[in-house]
């Protein structure tokens, strides 16, 4: 399809009336390139997104990992993977350096996780989000929304990373994370560190959140009215901007894991950010979607009042609806741990099949 001014109606509009920022899910260049002329001022990424890139150009890849092996002889599998992820990063990084500048250091960020291998070792999170905080002046870093994942990452805001925070589905641990970056922006404060625009923002997975209502309502053969699960991230993700907004945190909230359209005409209007992958992007403007304002709109109250009657939405709905130790155990937490595990074992196959081909 040919990209002429009026497939770009949609968001463009809402680039032009709302604060809501746009970010691409995907460290992809080709694709970022294209989204950034849709008026993205952001990418993320995480294991999964970043395998899927390195995996669709063998042409740029598979030489840079085999130069990377006669650099480094004795790194293994991971080490050279995990070096081909931030150096994807980097070149990310650079295409969004405008943007950077232009919104005073508050877009214009890419995210890189952390390996999820180390989501039970604070420790090691704190001195890989350090690490990857010095690849360019723009990166995020991406660290899990659990127990141990929020003591590292209020430990890493305070040490001055710019935090993500990730393997999140609830408006509890979105609430969580807001308050443990605010007490690392007061620590900074307290103790006279140099202030700067961090440009934190405390992700939700909508569409995640959505997959493991389908699933567990299934599991426990119950029937629900044909759509309503699609509102739960959607409600979920509106009631913590809400509680954001109300509360004065000092970060934003992203919507990520796209499954349908409300994830974008749904969450417009605020002071937010908004993730959809590329494809989504594209379909959005060759749809001409309506751009209006309806963050503070309602979840319709038949569907709440049907999503409040799972016990299951209603512990990611309330801000105390699980604690810290929980977060962690939550289906969708599993869910896409496993999911983002299964993608560095695969990073590292991989690069074993580029190194060592079958004969």
């Amino acid at each position: 399809m040919t990209t002429t001014a009026i497939d770009h109606a949609p968001l463009a509009r809402a680039a032009a009336l709302f604060p809501t920022a746009l970010w691409n899910d995907s460290a992809d260049p080709d694709e970022l390139r294209r989204s950034i002329a849709f008026g993205a001022v952001g990418a993320t990424c995480n294991p999964v997104i970043a395998y899927t890139a390195i995996k669709n150009r063998p042409d740029v890849w598979g030489p840079r990992l085999r130069e990377l092996a006669d650099e480094h002889p004795t790194w293994g599998e991971s080490q050279l993977g995990w070096q081909a992820v931030r150096e994807l990063s980097i070149a990310a990084a650079a295409q969004l350096l405008p943007a950077f500048e232009a919104s005073g250091e508050r877009n214009g960020r890419l995210s890189i996780q952390t390996d999820p291998r180390l989501h039970r070792d604070r420790d090691a999170l704190v001195a890989q989000a350090e690490e990857f905080s010095q690849l360019a002046p723009n990166i995020i870093v991406k660290i899990p929304a659990t127990a141990t994942g929020i003591a590292a990452l209020e430990e890493a805001a305070y040490r001055g990373v710019s935090i993500n925070a990730t393997l999140s589905f609830t408006v509890a641990q979105a609430v969580a994370v807001g308050e443990a970056l605010e007490r690392a922006l007061d620590r900074r404060a307290a103790e006279g560190l140099a202030e700067q625009e961090f440009g934190h923002v405390v992700t939700i997975m909508g569409g995640r959140l959505d997959d493991w209502l389908k699933t567990w309502t299934a599991k426990n053969r119950i029937l629900v009215t044909p759509g309503t699960l699609d509102w739960a991230g959607v409600a979920a993700l509106k009631r913590a901007h809400q509680i954001f907004t109300e509360r004065g945190f000092r970060s934003r909230i992203l919507s990520a894991a796209f499954r349908n359209s409300l994830h974008w005409s749904e969450l417009l209007g605020g002071d937010l950010v908004i993730s959809p992958p590329f494809d989504w992007q594209a379909r959005i403007n060759e749809n001409d979607l309506q751009a209006a304002d309806r963050i503070q709109v309602p979840v319709a109250p038949e569907i709440l009042h049907e999503l409040l009657s799972l016990s299951e939405f209603t512990r990611a709905y309330e801000p105390q609806g699980m604690s810290p130790e929980e977060f962690a155990d939550f289906g969708a937490s599993r869910n896409t741990l496993r999911q983002f595990l299964d993608a560095d074992a695969q990073l590292d196959a991989l690069v074993r099949d580029v190194l060592v081909p079958a004969a």
